[in-house]
């Protein structure tokens, strides 16, 4: 009861009925979009699979999840390569939605064309003639010859001759001009239309299918004037009714006019109450999911900003703390995913044995996640003074000389070095640091070898880095 008060509470803000309007109407157009272009199948497995996803979550199956989280990735590639003709289309019609320039009708020429339909289905000669919408066409059509003209009956019975060499492609009427004729169409990919149609019935389903066109076609068997619109066809038994769809399309003003106009359709409604559901539970899926308070541990390092230049720390520093926080779950696993540090702040302590506390401001949680502890609980540095001594570098020679030969002469240049140490240390007359190994079983002869230093992590150089040093081995026969 509870979840559903929340949810309730959730989805009463203007915020979520935008974000919901906005997720329908994207998925209404999508659908719209691919059910034209006969992908919508595909479309059908892919929601089937967000909504195996979104029931993962829910009951929150960690393989499922796991399974998602490692191939979502890949998988968004590879969608965007199935369906790339399918999202160009997308956004062709996202563009299609600005308004469309005004142009005034001529019934004339509108009366004049049907007419011509209708006299060449009377003599049984085939004809297609193409209405173009508010997308473009230019790329779904191929050939044909460029024309501008005005339509007139005697030039359009002529193209449609049969001894016409262009009377078997498609005429195009745009803004009462006529723009081209012998053009050919896309033929369907989709079974909506059967074997009994020819092929120009196919091509007009084909462009009917890709774009917001209106094509009319005349059979050359049968004489009857049909309309391709909306992946539909519907044939026309009188020049009134060629009239009055050529009409309807000339005065539609755009794709977004046009569907809310249809929007009152049966076929129409019910895809686009499936969308509205699809993304209510989406969003309801997606709040719950993300509002859940969650609690999680995790390890992250520690990083030290540096003491006041007069002081170093000298004990082995804490590298690692693992912290046990609790938030929303979208926002803990955004927290984790940006690889955070705790960060222990050296630059204002003093000289001596401090103990730091490890809370959410080491962390710079943000303002939803809680900080409850961390293992360990508390870090403990020593600073001291840092005093200014010159000390001596030593070779670090491992193993033994060849048998018949033995060592003349080691030097270390330079043999000294300039280093920054914990005062501490000042007593110290063995202090020292010493060259990266040189094996000695591996010399033959006289060598001269570069090597680095190291030294305590309490032994800082005056000038850092650390400079490279030359060894210099001389050797000699042990007879």
């Amino acid at each position: 009861m509870n979840k559903i008060i929340f949810l309730l509470h959730e989805l009463l803000t203007w915020q979520a009925i935008l974000d919901i309007a906005l997720i329908t109407a994207g998925l209404f157009f999508l659908y719209r979009t691919l059910v034209r272009l006969g992908t919508w199948k595909i479309v059908v497995g892919i929601l089937a699979a967000f909504l195996v996803i979104a029931l993962a979550n829910i009951l929150n199956l960690e393989g499922i999840k796991w399974i998602f989280q490692n191939v979502s990735n890949v998988a968004v590639i590879a969608l965007i390569v199935i369906f790339q003709p399918e999202l160009r289309k997308v956004f062709e019609k996202v563009v299609s939605l600005q308004k469309k320039k005004t142009v005034s009708i001529d019934d004339g020429v509108t009366d004049m064309v049907a007419l011509s339909l209708w006299q060449l289905a009377k003599q049984k000669r085939g004809a297609i003639i193409v209405y173009p919408g508010k997308e473009p066409v230019l790329e779904q059509l191929s050939g044909g010859h460029r024309l501008s003209a005005e339509p007139s009956l005697a030039l359009i019975m002529s193209i449609f001759d049969p001894n016409s060499p262009g009377h078997d492609g498609a005429m195009i009427i745009e803004d009462n001009k006529l723009t081209s004729f012998g053009v050919r169409l896309p033929i369907s990919q989709t079974s909506r239309l059967t074997e009994d149609y020819g092929t120009r019935h196919h091509a007009a389903m084909g462009l009917a299918e890709q774009t917001d066109a209106l094509v009319l076609v005349v059979s050359e068997e049968r004489g009857v004037v049909s309309a391709f619109k909306d992946r539909a066809m519907k044939p026309l038994g009188s020049v009134a009714e060629i009239t009055n769809v050529i009409r309807n399309h000339n005065n539609e003003k755009g794709f977004l006019d046009m569907e809310l106009q249809s929007l009152l359709h049966r076929h129409t409604l019910i895809p686009a109450g499936v969308s509205l559901a699809i993304a209510v539970v989406f969003w309801s899926t997606l709040i719950t999911v993300n509002r859940q308070v969650v609690e999680k541990v995790f390890p992250l390092s520690v990083e030290y900003i540096p003491p006041a230049a007069n002081l170093i720390l000298v004990n082995d520093k804490t590298e690692q703390l693992r912290v046990d926080l609790a938030g929303p779950k979208s926002e803990l696993d955004s927290f984790v995913l940006s690889q955070p540090t705790a960060t222990v702040n050296l630059s204002k302590m003093v000289k001596g044995k401090q103990t730091i506390l490890i809370t959410g401001d080491n962390l710079r949680l943000p303002p939803n996640l809680t900080f409850l502890g961390s293992e360990p609980a508390k870090i403990e540095v020593t600073l001291a003074d840092i005093v200014k001594k010159t000390i001596p570098i030593v070779p670090q020679l491992v193993g033994k000389l060849p048998a018949n030969l033995k060592l003349k002469k080691v030097q270390v240049i330079p043999d000294q070095v300039s280093v920054l140490l914990p005062a501490t240390k000042r007593g110290d007359k063995q202090l020292s640091v010493a060259t990266t190994p040189v094996y000695l079983n591996s010399i033959q002869g006289d060598i001269r070898i570069f090597c680095k230093i190291i030294a305590d992590p309490t032994i800082q150089p005056e000038v850092k880095p650390w400079q490279d040093v030359e060894v210099i081995i001389e050797v000699e026969n042990s007879n």
